[in-house]
């Protein structure tokens, strides 16, 4: 995936680990703190704010140049502008005493909401991570634990590359759209920018003389009037797939901010499915609940669910479950989906399971029968 997007909300498992989880399974989720710590991964603003491998923080960073128009650059160099003497005096700080969390500076939080709600040291922590001077150290209780960014490039593994920060627009922006494209799999060239948030947008024209020297490949998907890429590393797979050999086996439950859904002309094209982060439309506009887990099975996205998890009764709550118009609920698919839910549920800690309504609401008594029969 080359990037994890970062996420607090914490209705369900954070993000990140929610994300790790529906490709690993029951892994222990205090591996990725563990690798951030050991130096493993980094955090950088990518994508949005991401994990990343050792391996590709200097990409980003050389990359950072490029990004003056995102609002976090944008915020940060204000913040520099406006606060020079406390920004200066913050990392003067950190350089004497060492890495910090924002609760280990005195002060009280200003109103509800955003980034400009926060207490200042919060937001100059924040503004001096956007602008290269900070990195993430290590989280505690998910909390970022800031230091020198030479201090915390000093253990990373592998090593910084600091001939890739030397590296010039056209070459970063290559590797950035090759990344890309490998991790998306196939796609369009109109999907490529956003993975990594590049601007200007990718063409076909930009992709063409990849594909001529055999970096891509291109291909043509039935019902796609454009073209497709897929990166040469999955050539095997592009095979398998052309002569009917590759089986999508695998169901399980989606980040709101996994991969597979953060472009939603991306997803409708490939799995006809709308899909929006309703956690940041208003209460009563919502369609499907707070916090929408798409539900992948083999191969397609058949539905959703507004999950809660209630961590100290240890219920995985769901609140409301959604089939996609013309999903036929065989008792394949049902044990598939059941399992893939109390799956998640058991990794969680709320190995309980509540349902409340479902469409269609035939769906219900069965499912609620096979997690009797399983315990949950």
């Amino acid at each position: 995936m080359r990037l994890l997007q970062i996420d607090s909300i914490h209705v369900v498992a954070r993000s990140p680990y929610l994300v790790l989880h529906s490709r690993l399974g029951d892994y222990d989720p205090q591996w990725l703190d563990d690798a951030l710590e050991q130096g493993r991964i980094a955090e950088c603003w990518a994508h949005e704010a991401c994990f990343v491998p050792a391996a590709d923080i200097a990409l980003h960073h050389a990359w950072r140049s490029q990004r003056a128009a995102h609002w976090a650059y944008k915020h940060a160099d204000r913040m520099h502008r406006e606060h020079r003497a406390g920004m200066d005096a913050l990392l003067a700080r950190i350089r004497e005493s060492g890495a910090m969390r924002a609760s280990d500076f005195e002060g009280e939080p200003r109103g509800a909401g955003g980034w400009w709600s926060w207490k200042p040291e919060k937001r100059w922590l924040e503004a001096w991570f956007a602008l290269g001077e900070l990195m993430v150290t290590r989280r505690e209780r998910f909390q970022r634990v800031y230091d020198l960014a030479k201090r915390v490039a000093a253990k990373l593994d592998p090593p910084l590359d600091q001939a890739v920060l030397h590296h010039g627009h056209a070459a970063l922006r290559r590797r950035l759209v090759l990344d890309g494209v490998r991790a998306l799999g196939i796609a369009q060239a109109r999907w490529v920018a956003d993975y990594h948030r590049l601007k200007p947008a990718v063409t076909d024209a930009e992709l063409t003389p990849l594909v001529a020297e055999g970096e891509l490949l291109q291909v043509r998907v039935a019902e796609w009037k454009s073209p497709a890429y897929v990166h040469r590393d999955h050539a095997e797979s592009l095979a398998a797939a052309e002569q009917g050999r590759l089986r999508a086996t695998h169901t399980t439950l989606l980040s709101p901010f996994d991969p597979v859904v953060w472009d939603r002309s991306r997803v409708q094209a490939l799995f006809d499915f709308e899909y929006t982060i309703e956690c940041y439309v208003p209460a009563p506009k919502r369609r499907y609940g707070y916090y929408v887990l798409p539900i992948l099975h083999r191969g397609r996205l058949i539905g959703r669910l507004d999950a809660k998890a209630h961590r100290r009764e240890g219920v995985f709550e769901i609140k409301a479950l959604f089939f996609e118009e013309g999903v036929e609920a065989t008792a394949r698919l049902l044990e598939d989906v059941a399992g893939a839910i109390a799956a998640t549920a058991r990794w969680h800690g709320t190995p309980k399971l509540r349902l409340g309504k479902s469409r269609p609401a035939s769906i219900a008594a069965p499912l609620r029968a096979l997690w009797r029969h399983s315990g949950a």
